[in-house]
């Protein structure tokens, strides 16, 4: 173990960056004998230096500026826990890459926008290197198990639950009854939930994640707009119970996998069988399933966020840094990434769930399959729920057929005069 040791700057000190500072204080020791070479917090940046972290930092160098500690020649590790897509978190990871540092950063939606580019100044930059363990589905070691234990895998498809608000809104559904609305405003109270949940329900957050999952699994550019999106905010009870009486959970899945048409990537409400492993995924646990030609299919889980997880993704790279293990970004040398597949997302086929509102009077069935017939779509399944008003809700499971299908048959069902809400439609993920 050698005695120099690796002074570490850490900007933000939010939960995760003081849960980070607290471990290499608190078991300085231990760690760095894993690391084998000594660790030191040297310097911070935080917006409140009188704040309680719970921890003695009266020996650090204190910078107002993200930017300057970055290119502090004090420092020789830059950990960025201040989080956003642009502004002084870009400019600090951009600044310490240029001066020949290695980078630590919990940050999904920088590297969701700008991995590619911070990755090749990162190649191309003596001295630095750029790390995210902590970016992707917090304390689960995804990126690690998908860049590094699964490295000799031809990866066929990536797919899980990545965030922790939506699972739980799901499964407090499923399990009282309750309205969406009702539980996202609990998942709030407890502090599951931001006072502005759009990134987590909206699906913004987990598909920040599926992109950086999918650029080190098929070796391309991250594409998060290329990432078809779809949040949690149009699944109701009724279509909780229905999936319920099929045998389904319905879960907020990601899914990037490679056909015929390139790699596609999806983040959106599906049923899966309740028995499958994603299905008994509950509350806000991740999970991050990995199919490769070699291994099969491989899950893991844990959570997904929180202070003392993310943290300890956040130790791993740092640890990595020490031992000098900094393997190429992506997986792949950066210039290596192969451009983004055009249009693989719509090359999507399979049986889906479909509710419809209709007014409750005679003929209105026979109206929504010859909408679905003049679709190309063949019912698997039809049902109509008991109501207490004039709308009847009706669930229809479909056979196999391309989503431009589903989406082309939404919308001749909208413009039916029976029609009284807009249809909800979700794919039906069978593993």
């Amino acid at each position: 173990m050698t005695d120099t040791p690796l002074r570490i700057g850490i900007a933000g000190l939010g939960t995760v960056g003081a849960a980070t500072l607290g471990y290499l204080t608190g078991e300085n020791a231990r760690i760095a004998a894993r690391a084998g070479r000594a660790l030191r917090v040297d310097a911070v940046v935080a917006r409140d230096r009188t704040k309680d972290r719970g921890v003695d930092m009266a020996s650090l160098r204190w910078f107002d500026d993200p930017i300057a500690m970055a290119s502090d020649e004090g420092v020789d590790l830059y950990v960025e826990l201040m989080g956003g897509a642009d502004g002084v978190a870009k400019a600090s990871v951009e600044a310490a890459l240029a001066a020949g540092k290695p980078v630590v950063t919990a940050n999904k939606a920088l590297l969701a926008h700008h991995g590619a580019a911070l990755a090749e100044l990162a190649e191309r930059t003596p001295g630095a290197s750029l790390h995210y363990e902590a970016a992707v589905a917090g304390g689960i070691p995804a990126v690690k198990a998908l860049r590094e234990g699964l490295a000799g895998n031809g990866v066929t498809r990536v797919s899980g639950i990545l965030n922790g608000t939506c699972n739980y809104i799901l499964t407090e559904m499923a399990g009282t009854g309750a309205a969406f609305g009702d539980v996202l405003a609990e998942a709030q109270r407890l502090g599951y939930a931001e006072a502005d949940p759009t990134a987590d329900v909206g699906g913004f957050d987990a598909a920040h994640k599926l992109a950086i999952m999918a650029a080190i699994a098929f070796g391309r550019r991250i594409d998060f707009d290329g990432v078809r999106i779809e949040g949690i905010e149009s699944v109701a009870a009724e279509d909780i119970v229905a999936a319920r009486d099929m045998g389904y959970v319905i879960r907020l899945l990601g899914v990037a996998e490679r056909g015929a048409a390139g790699v596609s990537q999806r983040l959106r409400p599906c049923l899966t069988p309740a028995e499958s492993p994603l299905g008994k995924i509950a509350g806000v646990t991740n999970a991050v399933m990995l199919e490769g030609d070699a291994v099969g299919a491989t899950i893991l889980t844990g959570p997904g966020a929180g202070g003392g997880p993310t943290a300890s993704a956040v130790l791993a790279d740092i640890v990595d840094v020490a031992r000098g293990n900094t393997p190429p970004t992506f997986g792949v040398a950066a210039a290596a990434l192969t451009p983004a597949d055009d249009g693989a997302n719509d090359a999507d086929r399979g049986a889906f769930y479909l509710r419809v509102m209709l007014e409750d009077r005679p003929g209105t069935l026979a109206e929504v399959a010859a909408a679905l017939g003049r679709s190309g779509i063949s019912i698997h399944r039809m049902r109509q729920h008991d109501h207490a008003d004039g709308a009847a809700p009706v669930t229809i499971v479909t056979h196999a057929c391309d989503l431009a299908e589903i989406e082309a048959a939404k919308e001749r069902i909208a413009a039916l005069d029976v029609c009284t809400a807009s249809p909800v439609s979700m794919r039906i993920v069978e593993s």
